[in-house]
């Protein structure tokens, strides 16, 4: 990825991720992060990086797709 996207991820994305209430995913989070050893744990980080980055990328190209459909 670009280090925009790094960027955009670490300034943007990642704290709106960290602001949403998550109370009805709260367990599954903790299930997850308590299975995960430390040593996999930076990895599991750069995936949900990934992923919402690309999620946020494909947000955008929809969003501009509807925009045009107008």
């Amino acid at each position: 990825m670009s280090d925009f996207l790094h960027w955009l991820y670490e300034h943007y994305i990642k704290p709106q991720l960290e602001d949403i209430k998550q109370e009805e995913y709260a367990f599954y989070k903790d299930t997850l992060l308590g299975e995960v050893r430390p040593s996999y744990r930076e990895d599991l980080d750069k995936v949900l990086e990934y992923q919402a980055v690309h999620a946020f990328l494909l947000g955008m190209r929809t969003g501009e797709g509807l925009a045009k459909a107008r």
